[in-house]
Formats: structure tokens, C-alpha cells, sequence
């Protein structure tokens, strides 16, 4: 998808109603589902968190960056996702959160990127966050800094990718735990994309597809 064809139907994006669940459940892990229902979050008091979504443009293609990463002692470790984290005390909303943790993670500078719209939160039962994710557009060309304290690559995914079903795939994961199952997944330059990050990027596909009939 061409990055300004992007920007054209960005303004029907801003009006569509969002899938929510319908999307969400279509990349969900088995027994993800009741974890999916509105509210299910409430009685676990769960820590706030925020990712960012960011569309930029590279050779005159709309892109979205991943993450992936680095390996250590947590649920989290080596994973594929969206610049993001927790949210501070000193952080003055979620949106704020998602545009310091993208600076902080790949170096991008949040006066650089133009927040469009937040998108459906989802709740993360195995390290219980409630993540919030925003897509946003970046005003010029990438210039990505990942900190290599938490950033093992940058992964660029085209919207063109995204929006292709070829790329669905049922993927074998193996958490810290030791535990393994097979789970939705997007294929990704070799990477598995699944979990959080796949239903988050599930409701970004079926609502551009929406606006683009």
C-alpha cells in the first residue's frame, strides 16, 4: 500500500467503528477468548501500559516498525512487538506513555509523529497489562535508534504485508515457562508475530480493509 493511499482513506480510519473483538479473536492464542470480554480485566487491577502503532513511509510505501526483543529473565523475552511499555506516574495520559517509550525504545521523537487515533485496549493475562495501543503517523523519512539495552531489531512490515492473508500462519511457541502450543501468528521476514502485538495489528488490518472496499 502505497503511503499516500494511506493518507487518503486515514480519514475514513478516524470514522470507521473499530472490530474490537471480532479482530482480536481471530489472531487470539487458544484460551484467550474469555480474556477478550469486556471488563473481564477489572477484578486483576491490571498495570496500565501503551505501544505505538507508526506508519511511516519508505520508498513511497506505507510501513509499520516493529520491535523485537532483547532475551532475558521475563515473560516478555525475544518477543515481536510494538515500541511500548508501562505507564509512569509521571506520565500525564497513555498517549504520552506510547510517544515516550517509542522515543525511548527506537529513538523516534515525539514531536515527529502526528497521534491519530487510539485503538481498541486489549489485556495481556500472562504479565497483566492493559495495553492501550495508538496509531500514529511520522511527519518525514525514518531514522530508527534502537536501544540495544532493550532492542535486539528493528522490524519494518509494509501495510501491503499486513493486508495480505498469506502471510497467516499457525505457529509452534514456546514461552520462558518452558510451556508450548501453536498459535496464530503473522509471518514476518522470518519472525513469528503472534499474541498481543498480532491482535492488535488483526484490528488494524480488518479496519483498513473496511475502508478500502
Amino acid at each position: 500500500m502505497l503511503f499516500s493511499d494511506f493518507i487518503n482513506v486515514l480519514p475514513k480510519v478516524l470514522k470507521e467503528q473499530l472490530p474490537a473483538f471480532a479482530a482480536h479473536i481471530k489472531m487470539a492464542p487458544e484460551g484467550r477468548k474469555i480474556t477478550l470480554e469486556p471488563n473481564y480485566y477489572l477484578k486483576y487491577n491490571p498495570r496500565k501500559s501503551a505501544v505505538l502503532m507508526l506508519v511511516y513511509e519508505k520508498e513511497a510505501q506505507a510501513n509499520l516498525v516493529l520491535i523485537k526483543r532483547n532475551t532475558y529473565e521475563g515473560i516478555h523475552s525475544a518477543q515481536i512487538s510494538f515500541p511500548g511499555g508501562k505507564m509512569e506516574l509521571t506520565d500525564k495520559d497513555l498517549a504520552y506513555t506510547a510517544l515516550r517509550e517509542a522515543n525511548e525504545e527506537i529513538g523516534v521523537r515525539p514531536e515527529d509523529v502526528h497521534l491519530a487515533m487510539p485503538f481498541t485496549e486489549i489485556y495481556i493475562p500472562p504479565s497483566n497489562f492493559l495495553v492501550a495501543p495508538y496509531l500514529g503517523i511520522l511527519n518525514g523519512g525514518p531514522n530508527f535508534v534502537p536501544d540495544p539495552r532493550e532492542v535486539s531489531e528493528i522490524i519494518e512490515l509494509p501495510l501491503s504485508m499486513l493486508l495480505d492473508d498469506a502471510i497467516l500462519i499457525s505457529a509452534p511457541i514456546i514461552i520462558p515457562a518452558g510451556t508450548g502450543f501453536n498459535a496464530p501468528a503473522f509471518l514476518v521476514n522470518g519472525h513469528a508475530v503472534w499474541g498481543a502485538t498480532a491482535m492488535i495489528l488483526s484490528e488494524l488490518k480488518e479496519t483498513i480493509k473496511t475502508v478500502t472496499k
